[in-house]
């Protein structure tokens, strides 16, 4: 466990594949501190999976019970928290997140994150003729709210999940109000 006590949540944001779960699983126990992700939270919520829910009820559904788990997980004790990969474009998401917590993008360039992807069924928004097109349109359309977040942190394809996760520790240790080292 590294030197230092979390004093706020950290949310990871970033695109679906920039490894905000694995990264976020590591920088966890590293820290010593709970690890929640959203879509998991919403999924036990609703006894449904995100892809069911999509199917179902429509994004517009998900993005509202996606903003009232935020809020419950924010209210509680410091953690990692994992939020999906659309939760950040919702300026209330990135208010709340703001006020009790600090959003640390996880940026991977096109590349990465399609090499991440490519092969997984779970992901809807990519269930398209081009799947490749479609996430690199919605990187291009997510950079600029993303690039809001408090910190940012460069995923590169030679780090390791624990590489990344020391990454995100030295980008907290430099803020005072988040981790307090000792």
């Amino acid at each position: 466990m590294t030197e230092g006590r979390l004093q706020k949540t950290v949310a990871l944001v970033g695109m679906m594949g920039a490894g905000k779960t694995a990264v976020g699983n590591a920088l966890a126990r590293l820290l010593g501190v709970p690890f929640l992700d959203s879509d998991d939270e919403i999924e036990r919520a609703a006894n449904m999976t995100v892809t069911e829910i999509f199917a179902r009820d429509g994004e517009a559904f998900f993005r509202n019970r996606e903003t009232e788990v935020l809020k419950r997980l924010l209210a509680g004790p410091p953690c990692i928290l994992s939020t999906g990969g659309g939760a950040f474009l919702s300026a209330r998401n990135r208010d709340e997140i703001a006020q009790k917590g600090v959003a640390v993008w996880l940026k991977a360039d096109l590349d990465l994150l399609w090499s991440r992807v490519r092969h997984k069924t779970t992901r809807p928004l990519l269930r398209t003729p081009d799947p490749r097109g479609t996430l690199a349109r919605l990187l291009e359309d997510r950079e600029p709210l993303y690039a809001l977040a408090g910190l940012v942190v460069e995923a590169r394809p030679a780090y390791s999940v624990e590489d990344m996760a020391g990454k995100v520790i030295e980008a907290l240790a430099e803020r005072a109000d988040i981790l307090e080292t000792r």
